[in-house]
Protein backbone atom coordinates (compact mmCIF):
# COMPACT_ATOMS: atom_id res chain seq x y z
CA UNK A 1 0.00 0.00 0.00
CA UNK A 2 2.93 2.30 0.88
CA UNK A 3 4.87 1.21 -2.22
CA UNK A 4 1.46 2.56 -4.64
CA UNK A 5 1.02 5.46 -2.28
CA UNK A 6 4.68 6.33 -3.34
CA UNK A 7 4.52 5.40 -6.50
CA UNK A 8 1.33 7.16 -7.85
CA UNK A 9 3.00 10.94 -6.05
CA UNK A 10 5.86 10.66 -7.99
CA UNK A 11 4.20 9.76 -11.23
CA UNK A 12 1.62 12.61 -10.47
CA UNK A 13 4.91 14.92 -9.87
CA UNK A 14 6.07 13.76 -12.90
CA UNK A 15 3.44 14.22 -15.09
CA UNK A 16 2.83 17.56 -14.00
CA UNK A 17 6.36 18.50 -14.52
CA UNK A 18 6.27 17.59 -17.96
CA UNK A 19 2.57 19.72 -18.44
CA UNK A 20 4.73 22.65 -17.03
CA UNK A 21 7.61 22.21 -19.39
CA UNK A 22 5.37 21.52 -22.55
CA UNK A 23 1.89 24.09 -21.89
CA UNK A 24 3.41 26.95 -19.22
CA UNK A 25 1.58 29.75 -21.03
CA UNK A 26 -1.70 27.52 -21.11
CA UNK A 27 -1.14 26.46 -16.88
CA UNK A 28 -1.59 28.63 -13.96
CA UNK A 29 0.94 28.85 -11.21
CA UNK A 30 3.92 26.04 -11.18
CA UNK A 31 3.35 25.24 -7.60
CA UNK A 32 -0.78 24.98 -7.91
CA UNK A 33 -0.01 22.24 -11.18
CA UNK A 34 2.44 20.21 -9.17
CA UNK A 35 0.40 19.59 -6.32
CA UNK A 36 -3.03 19.06 -9.03
CA UNK A 37 -1.13 16.35 -10.38
CA UNK A 38 0.40 14.82 -6.87
CA UNK A 39 -3.13 15.11 -5.36
CA UNK A 40 -4.63 13.49 -8.79
CA UNK A 41 -2.48 10.89 -9.19
CA UNK A 42 -3.03 9.40 -5.50
CA UNK A 43 -6.92 10.04 -5.34
CA UNK A 44 -6.78 8.19 -8.79
CA UNK A 45 -4.90 5.44 -6.87
CA UNK A 46 -7.15 5.14 -4.39
CA UNK A 47 -10.26 4.28 -6.90
CA UNK A 48 -8.56 2.01 -9.06
CA UNK A 49 -7.56 0.13 -5.85
CA UNK A 50 -10.88 0.50 -3.91
CA UNK A 51 -12.93 -0.52 -7.36
CA UNK A 52 -10.74 -3.44 -8.05
CA UNK A 53 -10.45 -4.27 -4.44
CA UNK A 54 -6.59 -4.46 -4.63
CA UNK A 55 -6.21 -5.34 -7.82
CA UNK A 56 -2.37 -4.89 -8.43
CA UNK A 57 0.19 -2.07 -8.65
CA UNK A 58 -0.48 -1.66 -12.47
CA UNK A 59 -4.02 -1.36 -12.09
CA UNK A 60 -3.02 1.27 -9.80
CA UNK A 61 -0.60 3.49 -11.36
CA UNK A 62 -3.27 3.22 -14.62
CA UNK A 63 -5.71 4.90 -12.51
CA UNK A 64 -3.22 7.04 -11.19
CA UNK A 65 -2.59 8.23 -14.47
CA UNK A 66 -6.28 8.74 -15.53
CA UNK A 67 -7.11 10.72 -12.91
CA UNK A 68 -4.23 12.91 -12.71
CA UNK A 69 -4.33 13.82 -16.67
CA UNK A 70 -8.15 14.33 -15.85
CA UNK A 71 -7.14 17.09 -13.48
CA UNK A 72 -4.38 18.17 -15.03
CA UNK A 73 -6.69 18.89 -18.06
CA UNK A 74 -9.04 20.76 -15.93
CA UNK A 75 -6.60 23.68 -15.09
CA UNK A 76 -5.70 24.56 -19.31
CA UNK A 77 -6.94 27.63 -20.81
CA UNK A 78 -7.54 28.56 -23.93
CA UNK A 79 -4.56 28.93 -26.28
CA UNK A 80 -5.52 32.30 -27.82
CA UNK A 81 -8.06 34.96 -27.16
CA UNK A 82 -11.51 34.16 -28.59
CA UNK A 83 -12.99 36.53 -31.07
CA UNK A 84 -16.46 36.36 -31.03
CA UNK A 85 -19.25 39.19 -30.84
CA UNK A 86 -21.66 39.38 -28.10
CA UNK A 87 -25.61 38.47 -29.07
CA UNK A 88 -26.55 41.93 -28.56
CA UNK A 89 -23.80 43.55 -31.04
Amino acid sequence: MLLQALSSAILGLALAWVAVHRLSHRLPARALVLSTGVAGALFGAFLADTALEAGGLTASLLGAVIVCVASLSLLLRPAGRLRRRSATA
